[in-house]
Parts: structure tokens; sequence; C-alpha cells
């Protein structure tokens, strides 16, 4: 598992992201692409916020939010965890910014995609609700969710939503590198899941070999 991270850890994600498209160089969808849907069946729109909720209740749900590291010198609260249920506060809203929004409204599964908590916040703090993935962890074996990310950037953090094998859908977290072409591009063999380990007494989000988060997403009213 260690060879699987180092190897990910040397695949910098390096990406030219222009904030201008012209004809030229266009980012076509896939005909088939698949619009991810939220717990009422409507489309996710990246102008929106939501929840990110677990797909089971109890002990076995919580949904995900932002809260402060153990051990971090960071100015903000940098952590992304999970409640240890689902009775009790709701979790922190976020918004999908995907690599194709030039293109329309939609968030797509297998769409390289950044993730951000969407909540006031000083100027100071702003970097601190962009996800990104940490360093390697040696204590827990793995590479911890945390925030301190950019957005569309060379040195961003690029996930992508996916169908879970069981229910609602999973996160991977997958590098890019600067043969791939945003937004269908990278190759899911170099995809890592995202689940969750112990820290302190608190879920935290990380890569996992096994046993990825199945999730929902509720929009935020």
């Amino acid at each position: 598992m260690k060879c699987l991270f180092l190897l990910c850890l040397c695949l910098v994600p390096i990406v030219v992201f222009s904030s201008t498209f012209t004809s030229q160089n266009p980012i076509n969808l896939p005909s088939d692409a698949t619009p991810v849907l939220d717990v009422t069946g409507k489309e996710l729109d990246p102008r929106l916020s939501y929840r990110i909720i677990s797909t089971f209740w109890g002990a076995l749900g919580g949904d995900v939010y932002l809260g402060k590291s153990p051990n971090s010198d960071a100015p903000c609260a940098n952590g992304v965890f999970r409640y240890n249920s689902d009775v009790g506060p709701s979790g922190t809203p976020v918004r999908f910014i995907g690599s194709s929004s030039h293109f329309g409204q939609g968030i797509f599964e297998d769409e390289l995609l950044n993730i951000q908590f969407a909540i006031s916040t000083s100027k100071m703090c702003v970097s601190y609700t962009i996800w990104k993935v940490g360093d390697y962890d040696a204590s827990l074996g793995t590479m911890l969710l945390e925030t301190g990310g950019t957005i569309g950037q060379a040195d961003s953090s690029w996930f992508k939503i996916v169908k879970s094998s069981q229910f609602g859908y999973n996160l991977l977290y997958c590098p890019v590198t600067t043969t791939m072409t945003l937004p269908f591009s990278s190759d899911d063999q170099f995809c890592l899941k995202v689940g969750v380990v112990h820290q302190n007494g608190k879920r935290r989000l990380a890569l996992v070999k096994d046993n990825p988060l199945d999730v929902s997403f509720k929009q935020v009213q």
C-alpha cells in the first residue's frame, strides 16, 4: 500500500488550465456523460451548495465537515472530517467546480473536479476552504484530506465522483499529468479511493485501499 501512495506522490499534478477557451481548443464533453444526481434525483448544479452525506444511518452515518486538524499550525480549520453519526450537527456545505463548467451547468460522473467548502470566512482563510490531499502520514499509513488547495491550477488536487458499487457515489482522488486533457482524462488506475480513518477519536477523510466512503449529496436550501 505504501508503494501505491509513493507512486501517487511522484505523479505531480501539472495541468495547464486556461481561463479562456477558444474555438481552437474546446473541451468537449463525451456524448454519454452521466450527470451526478442529488438525493432528490436532480442533477448537481455547480452554482449551488450541497452537503456530503452518508448513504447509511446511525453510527454508520455522518455528514462531511470542516474541522481543526490535530497538531496543525494552520491559521484556519483545515481538516476534512465526517461526523460519527447522522444524529447531530449537519455537515459543512460544499460546492463542486467541474473542469467542464465552461460548457454549461452540471457535474458529471468521472469528471475531474475541485471541491470547496461553501462557507463565509475571512480573507486569510479563503484558501483553507479548498480541498487537497496532504502529505503522507506515517502514523496512519495514508494521506489525509485537508484544505489549503487551489482551483484549476497546476498544484490542484483533482477528484472524481463515480457511481458506487453499493449505494450512492464514491469520491476518488486522481493525480493529473501534462499528457492528459481535462475534463475526462485521468486514468482510473492511478486514482485512489477516499474513505475514512480514525484520528484522535474522529473520523478523518483519507485515501484508502479498500472500503471507500459511500456518499450522497443533499442541496442546501
